[in-house]
């Protein structure tokens, strides 16, 4: 009976039984509004700071520069977003939703593996078609801060990677705006939607179609569970995955700093 119940989730037979918590437009705004102020302040900050030329904010890539930055968006949305859902009597585990943990490993492991050959190829073709128009790519600004961080950052970049962006993007781009635009009926322009946001605040040309595929196979995920625990696994394995791929890419000298 569970292996059904699991598979009748995945084809969306099971949606009444899962997490059905939904925000008013003007909530979600005014949360959006604090996390997008959070960010604003945290630049400015990190701008007064180097003119003031305190030592760990010289540049985008100093320890107070890279600490302020993550800090000040994705820690303001757990933080921010821990508070909402307490406000609308919820809380983190039943954001998660009702699909255990294994099925939703088992899903994202799967939808990982359909998708990834052609997001690698999406890379390589706008990597070709750029270069052919002789508009200047570099790695994103994450890649560069691993690579050439210090230890002790490096770990806390792979945390980030790893946990603390996963949880803190899903929230807001599934559990928050797709979920909103889906109640009133923009399912497929909200899916489309998020996705292409999604992918546009990474910043970096040469990924941005890859994104894109991830982010609608994330909602996908989020849409047929009805719970982020299965968009945050397969969010943290990708980042994981790339990251484990960057380093030994990096040991073997396929990369320099």
């Amino acid at each position: 009976m569970e292996f059904f119940f699991v598979w009748g989730v995945a084809l969306g037979y099971a949606d009444d039984m899962l997490w059905k918590k939904t925000w008013e437009p003007e909530a979600v705004l005014a949360l959006l509004g604090g996390i997008v102020a959070s960010f604003v302040c945290g630049g400015l900050a990190s701008g007064l700071l180097r003119q003031a030329h305190l030592p760990g904010f010289r540049n985008d890539e100093s320890v107070g520069s890279v600490l302020l930055a993550t800090l000040s968006f994705h820690g303001a949305a757990l933080v921010l977003g821990t508070v909402f859902l307490s406000v609308h009597g919820s809380n983190w585990r039943e954001a998660f939703g009702k699909t255990g943990w294994k099925h939703c490993l088992a899903l994202a492991v799967i939808i990982l593996l359909a998708i990834s050959p052609l997001m690698y190829f999406l890379k390589w073709a706008s990597d070709f078609v750029l270069m052919e128009l002789r508009v200047p790519t570099e790695d994103q600004a994450a890649v560069k801060m691993i690579l050439g961080s210090k230890l002790w950052l490096r770990y806390y970049l792979i945390f980030f990677a790893v946990i603390l962006a996963p949880v803190a993007e899903e929230f807001v781009f599934r559990g928050l705006l797709f979920s909103t635009a889906k109640r009133y009926g923009w399912r497929r322009t909200g899916w489309i939607g998020c996705s292409l946001l999604f992918a546009l605040i990474h910043f970096n040309a040469p990924t941005f179609l890859p994104l894109f595929l991830l982010a609608l196979a994330l909602t996908w995920l989020y849409d047929v569970t009805e719970g982020l625990l299965a968009p945050i696994i397969a969010h943290s394995l990708f980042n994981a995955a790339n990251l484990a791929l960057l380093l030994v890419a990096e040991k073997y000298k396929l990369l320099s700093p």
